[in-house]
């Protein structure tokens, strides 16, 4: 997060806990996970998008080994029910229902994720990633960005198919 992220955080409780997530994250790369393999050396920590939904912050946290869409109590916000670390949790988000996996990640309490890529070899910069994140977090609450679903193939009964009136219907869409 910029410069101007911080003086947003100081009043936004979900930026704050983004920046937060970004520092334990930088933490853990220094600690736990330097000269791990599954790093992408290219990448840095970041936070982005984050935002209060449902009384939680969500936003998307990209580090060398992983990108996931988080979410995570609000420090001064009502706590989330128990749920056992390892657990399938389903929440909706505008763009729709989304699997979370709940987890507890020290310094923070309850985080759950929902992983987009991992590992992220295939991002060659910081700039690519947070790019995807950018678009990723787009996808998730706006979903006027998303594109249509096809179109459902046209229904062929049995009827219609032994008197061949499917070809008409093949013919007329090409």
């Amino acid at each position: 997060m910029d410069a101007e992220s911080h003086d947003v955080a100081a009043i936004d409780p979900a930026l704050a806990l983004g920046l937060q997530l970004e520092m334990r994250y930088r933490e853990i790369y220094a600690t736990a996970m330097a000269d791990v393999p599954i790093c992408n050396p290219a990448l840095g920590v970041a936070a982005t998008g984050f935002r209060t939904y449902g009384g939680r912050a969500l936003g998307i946290v990209t580090t060398p080994w992983f990108m996931n869409l988080v979410a995570a109590d609000l420090p001064d916000g009502v706590p989330t029910g128990p749920a056992a670390t390892g657990t399938t949790l389903r929440v909706n988000l505008p763009a729709g229902e989304v699997e979370f996996i709940a987890g507890q990640l020290d310094a923070i309490g309850r985080i759950d994720s929902c992983s987009l890529f991992s590992p992220v070899f295939e991002f060659a910069t910081m700039e690519a990633a947070l790019e995807t994140a950018e678009e990723a977090v787009r996808a998730f609450f706006d979903p006027a960005t998303l594109e249509p679903p096809p179109a459902p193939p046209a229904a062929v009964n049995r009827r219609d198919l032994l008197r061949g009136h499917f070809r008409g219907r093949e013919e007329a869409s090409e």
